[in-house]
């Protein structure tokens, strides 16, 4: 059996459901439920990120073994250690949902090694007392796809949950992928997840609807010292730090969402980490063309919500929430006002520093903020690859012309033909202003394509990638899978040998579904 350094410090603080069946149900007056995962009926480890595993303390002789391949596929439960789901509510899209909780993911143990504590969690290994009227399973299209895109947000430098393991369980699953009434079986799979912790703005959202101010003073109170030592303030004040601490982890977060075009999908409050990292990769999608209306969600087809260019304010609106819910700890608005009003001016600031580095401007003038949005208006007046544009931009120098700058950045246009008249004519103002404004700069073209590089991937994990790699492995070829994790884990360097994977999206993958249309079922 592996040896791992094993701390159960949430389940030793909190109070437990007094009830310890896995069927769903309501729970009240408990932070958590012990559950058992369902036992896979034929586990198979498809891929295990072994930089990973050897941070967290499991040596590479262990990921090898069939201990790893029992215990992070929920077959055998390892020693001293008991698995368990959390409670927590949630506002979808809005509306608020009442109890939510882990329905399809259960917390394994947690993990210090090198002064890091981390804890482990399965995807889809089975029902909790929160999976409502679902199996708590999940299937390989999901897996696959929380994976390898946990680890491509990972290198990129985005905030993020990261990826342990991915096995299949030897489970048929029935999903309706589309929710159309077209049910079909798929193969199950299980994703073992890594955080400090899976704590959401939800976990507070349950117990201030139920006015439970004992297990949400004493989930406050651990989750604090447990993870943000930091505070050391009492009183309110200790809330109010932590709330403002939580504000800005979460607004940085999506700064890089918006600086890599990644669209989450589904930014529910029970989707939201008290530690601003990304959490639960389901609908999500990235940016192919810029389109700030974008979502890949078909839940809010409709209603846009979610959209890219909604993400900012959807964060703060879910930051007044998780006020609303941390509001019987302080018994005060003002403060929390103050702190929330300051959002919109500090995102701004963070979000126009951002786009200088995209953009090479590396010393700041007052007027950039108006080039940059001129830029993003130009970029949805043709189809552009928002990836591609950006990237290409760094060859840009402040010699050109306008008609060269654009011939240099010309690939990321999906269709070159409509490059003409008006449009072409505002795109030649555009690199106009562009070029005057680096003539400013006192930084060395080597310099400007340096930071620019480092700010503008050349690969992420485009939303036909991840389908191409689902397809294979569902055919029992799982070498994309493979191939992508090394890529996406060198996103900025140029690897000239996965050329083919920086290109616009090809047509077939325009409505196809995977690639542009995504649901939450997994």
């Amino acid at each position: 059996m592996m040896r791992l350094p094993i701390q159960n410090t949430f389940i030793d603080a909190l109070t437990a459901d007094i009830e310890t069946s896995n069927e769903p149900r309501k729970v009240f007056d408990a932070v958590y439920s012990f559950v058992m995962p369902t036992v896979p009926k034929a586990p198979r480890v498809l891929h295990v990120n072994n930089d990973l595993a050897n941070k967290i303390g499991i040596p590479i002789e262990a990921v090898e073994s069939e201990a790893f391949l029992n215990v992070f596929s929920g077959k055998t439960i390892y020693p001293n250690t008991k698995p368990f789901a959390m409670c927590y509510g949630g506002h979808q899209f809005g509306v608020w949902a009442g109890q939510l909780g882990d329905g399809r993911a259960i917390n394994l143990f947690e993990l210090e090694t090198n002064q890091e504590k981390v804890t482990l969690q399965l995807k889809g290994a089975g029902k909790t007392p929160y999976s409502r009227s679902a199996d708590g399973l999940a299937v390989l299209r999901s897996s696959v796809r929380e994976y390898l895109c946990a680890e491509a947000m990972h290198h990129l430098g985005v905030p993020t949950t990261r990826s342990l393991s991915l096995i299949t369980s030897g489970n048929e699953v029935l999903r309706d992928v589309m929710y159309n009434g077209n049910p079909a079986y798929e193969k199950g799979a299980i994703v073992c997840r890594v955080a400090s912790s899976f704590i959401r703005f939800g976990n507070f959202e349950i117990f201030a609807s139920r006015n439970d101010i004992k297990n949400l003073r004493a989930l406050a109170d651990f989750t604090i010292k447990a993870y943000f030592p930091e505070i050391k303030s009492a009183g309110k004040k200790k809330y109010l730090d932590f709330f403002e601490q939580v504000m800005h982890s979460s607004r940085k977060m999506i700064v890089e969402w918006q600086r890599v075009g990644f669209v989450h999908g589904v930014m529910n409050t029970d989707n939201m980490s008290i530690h601003g990292i990304t959490i639960d990769y389901g609908p999500y999608g990235w940016l192919e063309d810029y389109n700030p209306n974008w979502t890949p969600n078909t839940t809010d087809a409709s209603q846009h919500r979610y959209a890219f260019g909604n993400q900012p304010q959807m964060a703060l609106w879910n930051l007044y929430q998780l006020a609303n819910a941390l509001y019987p700890l302080i018994n005060e608005t003002e403060d929390l006002e103050v702190l929330l009003q300051s959002y919109e001016t500090l995102y701004e600031q963070d979000f126009i520093a951002m786009m200088r580095k995209k953009m090479g401007l590396l010393t700041a003038i007052e007027s950039d903020q108006e080039l940059i949005y001129q830029l993003l208006h130009q970029l949805q007046n043709i189809e552009t690859d928002y990836t591609i544009f950006f990237r290409l931009l760094a060859q840009v120098q402040v010699t050109d012309a306008p008609t060269e700058a654009i011939a240099k950045i010309n690939e990321a246009f999906y269709d070159t033909t409509l490059l003409k008249n008006k449009v072409l004519n505002n795109w030649e103002t555009w690199f106009t202003n562009y070029l005057n404004r680096l003539q400013f700069e006192t930084s060395t073209q080597e310099q400007r394509m340096q930071t620019m590089n480092q700010s503008n991937p050349k690969y992420v994990l485009r939303n036909y990638m991840a389908q191409l790699a689902i397809e294979k492995a569902d055919a029992g070829d799982y070498s994309l899978i493979e191939q992508f994790f090394v890529v996406l884990q060198n996103p900025y360097e140029e690897q000239l040998e996965q050329q083919q994977w920086f290109a616009k999206r090809p047509d077939w993958a325009r409505t196809k579904i995977g690639c542009s249309q995504l649901s939450c079922s997994s």
